[in-house]
């Protein structure tokens, strides 16, 4: 075989963990220069033979890695010989979300949050607006004094929907809508920081949330609706303002993300460069992770307990908390051009994540493809914000082109007509 041009045969093995998609389990010899291309015209030929089915688009994973050129290439860049026999692993391939509807806001749209047929976003004109997924403006919320950085729901069911926003005037504030009426009430306005507050997550159980500010205080309430307050603090409860069950110091700059991993657990990034895993029955850090950059968001993943990474550089990277080389980058993805400002894994699929960046570009990855994102979300006109891919049917995302972006995810729809 003619190794620097990649000519001549490879023996390949191909496995897929969809049975219904399986060809006969033997040694195929195929040309090093093949490229998905290639390699999806051989194995549906090898299908329409066992049972005449119809195309299907299918990525092929070479040693655990979206294969994005021609064989030779990633086997070299591997170390590979050319003399094994190569397994190839071929997974139906993700369908592109098809952009549906853009929702118009008077200024910056700098959050977003989906659930259920709602979404909820935050504007930097100081209002909160809740849509339908169809792009339906049902209303918008007055309250904070300065614009929103960040929202969560904390329930939702047919007559009532209750979440929390946090803004640059140093509070988060509790809402309760009631769906019928369509009238929604702040519950309490939540005190305590010094300086804007950037991020917010409502705990599994929906009974407490976490804020993360500029003041690097990360910070963690009660999200119900009568939170128990007596005695001195009775004239507080009156008021409805709200003061902080824990108060947690440990970062040195704008805590810009904050998530719960479980009920007792919170994962925190900040413009230190750093991660922070929290035990809040211990009220304190349980691991940190040093990264090489400011972070500006960062996402864990309840399917495959993995942290991804937004920076002030064009890359997105991947870290397993649950080793002891902390600072260990375990993937790094290629593919903005410019800071990436949010990113979320999926809820629904292991391998998936979304991504916005100041290219004004969304991008949804699957992380064994570091070199490519599999499709880009095209449709703002300025920087991407806030990402959103809590409901697995829809993506939506906000910019600085005072939209929000909503895309269909086609798999979650096709599921969906399949089951009725």
């Amino acid at each position: 075989m003619d190794v620097d041009n990649g000519e001549g045969q490879v023996q390949v093995h191909l496995k897929t963990k969809q049975e219904h998609y399986a060809v006969p389990d033997v040694p195929y010899a195929i040309d090093g220069t093949v490229t998905t291309v290639e390699l999806n015209t051989f194995v549906n030929a090898l299908l329409r033979q066992k049972d005449g089915s119809s195309d299907t688009e299918f990525d092929f994973l070479v040693f655990d890695e979206y294969l994005r050129g021609r064989l030779c290439d990633h086997l070299r860049e591997k170390a590979i010989s050319f003399e094994d026999a190569i397994e190839i692993e071929y997974v139906e391939r993700f369908p592109a979300p098809e952009p549906q509807d853009c929702l118009l806001h008077d200024d910056w749209v700098s959050a977003v949050k989906a659930r259920g047929k709602w979404i909820l976003s935050g504007c930097y004109d100081n209002s909160l607006n809740l849509w339908t997924n169809k792009g339906k403006h049902i209303l918008t919320i007055s309250g904070h004094t300065a614009p929103i950085k960040a929202v969560d729901w904390i329930s939702l069911d047919e007559e009532t929907g209750r979440f929390v926003s946090t803004s640059q005037d140093q509070t988060a504030m509790l809402w309760k809508w009631n769906v019928g009426s369509n009238a929604v009430d702040c519950v309490s306005v939540c005190k305590g920081h010094e300086r804007g507050v950037d991020s917010v997550s409502v705990s599994p159980d929906g009974l407490r949330f976490a804020t993360g500010s500029w003041d690097t205080m990360l910070k963690v309430w009660s999200a119900e609706l009568d939170d128990g307050v007596e005695g001195s603090s009775k004239r507080m409860k009156e008021s409805g303002v709200r003061t902080p069950k824990i108060t947690l110091q440990g970062h040195r700059e704008s805590v810009s993300a904050v998530q719960w991993m479980d009920a007792t657990t919170l994962l925190t990034g900040s413009w230190d460069y750093t991660l922070k895993v929290w035990d809040l029955s211990l009220e304190g850090i349980k691991t940190e992770i040093s990264t090489n950059k400011s972070i500006f968001d960062a996402s864990y993943s309840k399917l495959n307990r993995l942290i991804l990474t937004a920076s002030a550089d064009k890359n997105l990277r991947l870290y397993d908390p649950r080793t002891n080389q902390g600072s260990v980058v375990r993937n790094t993805y290629l593919g903005h051009n410019a800071w990436v400002q949010t990113v979320m894994w999926s809820t629904t699929e292991e391998f998936l994540f979304v991504s916005g960046a100041y290219d004004n570009q969304n991008k949804l990855w699957d992380c064994r493809s570091p070199k490519a994102p599999l499709y880009d979300l095209l449709g703002h006109g300025d920087k991407v914000l806030d990402i959103d891919w809590s409901n697995p049917k829809y993506i939506v995302s906000g910019g600085v082109d005072n939209t929000v972006r909503v895309f269909k995810s086609r798999k979650a729809l096709a599921e969906d007509t399949e089951t009725k």
